[in-house]
């Protein structure tokens, strides 16, 4: 049953990227919606989750908000060194000065991100039916998020669209995967909920310093903050449906 409800998301993923794809001469709404969807997702879905998994403190901190940190500072010295690198060895950047590493990097983490959401899905229908219907709700929901961020980040550091689309397509099958492995064996969930932390902490970096200042460079509109705002409140509708 696990696996049957994932392809809905595998579903969903692959809706998200295609509308992304499909509005680019409304780039600047795209940035600001993916944006709004990533801070909903890191402070609405993501802390929350890692802060009631990771427990424990180290030194008086949580140990899921030190990750979270850690993610933010990785892919800040991430992003730099790849730029020094390039700039040192005259390669050739991505379409707008970025480096394209980090976009695949981010997109890997998206990835990374929706197998442990096959796997929330596998373990919850194996609590019972309810709360897999529960879980599978939000995971399905967000899941449009995720396709469309994925595609998103892909292109903004100047991937070519193939490979946006290889992302793409990965993302929407780890859902499937991950709901599938928990047949087999499930991850402590200790180091879910790290793991959740520091990713948390990627997103966030890329859309506080990436995203959002590209969407508003070019198109300070109101319709831009806007969809910043609609995106944070869509996943708010969604974690709010499925609490």
């Amino acid at each position: 049953m696990a696996v049957i409800v994932a392809l809905s998301a595998f579903v969903m993923t692959l809706v998200g990227g295609w509308t992304a794809q499909r509005v680019t001469d409304r780039r600047h709404l795209v940035l600001g919606l993916a944006g709004g969807l990533m801070l909903g997702v890191v402070g609405l879905d993501l802390l929350p989750e890692a802060l009631e998994a990771a427990g424990g403190e180290v030194f008086g901190v949580p140990a899921a908000l030190l990750l979270f940190v850690a993610g933010f500072l990785g892919a800040h010295i991430m992003e730099h060194l790849l730029a020094r690198r390039q700039a040192a060895h005259g390669a050739e950047e991505g379409a707008n000065g970025r480096a394209p590493e980090v976009g695949l990097t981010a997109a890997s983490a998206m990835v990374g991100h929706s197998l442990m959401d096959g796997m929330a899905i596998g373990a919850a229908f194996q609590i019972g039916g309810g709360m897999g219907a529960a879980v599978a709700l939000a995971v399905i929901a967000h899941d449009f998020a995720d396709g469309f961020n994925t595609y998103t980040i892909t292109r903004l550091y100047g991937n070519a669209r193939r490979k946006a689309l290889i992302m793409l397509f990965a993302d929407a099958c780890a859902p499937v995967v991950g709901a599938a492995s928990t047949l087999l064996f499930t991850i402590p969930e200790q180091l879910l909920g790290g793991y959740l932390g520091f990713f948390g902490g990627v997103l966030l970096y890329l859309a506080a310093a990436e995203i959002l200042p590209e969407a508003h460079h070019e198109h300070p509109a109101r319709s831009t903050l806007l969809c910043t705002v609609a995106g944070a409140a869509f996943i708010w509708l969604v974690v709010g449906i499925a609490g």
